[in-house]
């Protein structure tokens, strides 16, 4: 999250330009809008890369984006933020290798996209205390009761980012379907090592929720005045 910068932001020093020109990843990456993450190709976890070669400073903050999608979000985030990483995660591997040649065009050396099933990988790809921020936004809602446990947030992901965290570090989650937002805050209200900065049962309205970039799916909700809902976390200290 980056407060006060919209999408097409430039700064006039020369020290960033926001590019956002790979419109092009849905067209060159054929792909199936949902994937069912239980199904067995997405049950074995990956092994972890050496970060040291994944970023050109691994000892920057890392920002993980879970479920990244197209990954136009930290595609500029990681432009705009260049003293920080930004790592995607996406169970769709045509996405992630497109995401991945739109940032070896730029020259980006602090942004990274892994193919994986997040829940199934997560717990051994990172070091414990390495995060510093993570967002969910948008997932798949996977409306039909008995297909919720396919959901991206589950109560066993919440868990290992309490062990990935740093203290303090926030989490925010957004979606514009209500009961996918009012579970994605429940799991992480339901587990002891976050505050919900909204209070519990709430969601984060505009005086709560920082200013930031907006996602294409957040853009395309806006536009047809319709609700995004919207919770923000922190990591509660470490006894």
């Amino acid at each position: 999250m980056l407060n006060s910068i919209t999408p097409n932001s430039s700064q006039t020093n020369g020290e960033v330009i926001v590019n956002i020109t790979n419109d092009n990843v849905a067209r060159r990456a054929r792909v199936r809008e949902h994937v069912n993450p239980l199904a067995k190709k997405y049950s074995t976890a990956i092994a972890p890369p050496i970060w040291t070669e994944v970023y050109d400073n691994w000892e920057q903050p890392l920002s993980l984006d879970i479920g990244s999608a197209r990954g136009r979000y930290i595609l500029q985030m990681a432009q705009l933020k260049p003293n920080w990483n930004f790592l995607g995660l996406e169970i769709r591997e045509p996405l992630v290798d497109r995401c991945n040649q739109v940032r070896d065009q730029l020259g980006l050396t602090n942004l990274h996209y892994i193919f994986c099933n997040a829940n199934v990988s997560l717990a051994g790809l990172l070091p414990k205390d390495s995060l510093h921020e993570v967002t969910v936004q948008f997932p798949d809602p996977w409306f039909k009761r008995r297909q919720q446990k396919r959901r991206t947030v589950q109560p066993e992901l919440v868990a290992t980012l309490a062990e990935l965290l740093l203290p303090k570090a926030p989490v925010f989650l957004q979606s514009d379907v209500f009961d996918v937002a009012e579970d994605m805050r429940s799991h992480f209200e339901a587990n002891e090592n976050f505050v919900n900065l909204a209070g519990n049962g709430n969601f984060a309205d505009e005086t709560i929720f920082p200013e930031h970039i907006p996602t294409e799916r957040e853009s395309s909700v806006i536009s047809q005045e319709l609700p995004v809902y919207r919770s923000y976390f922190q990591r509660k200290p470490k006894s």
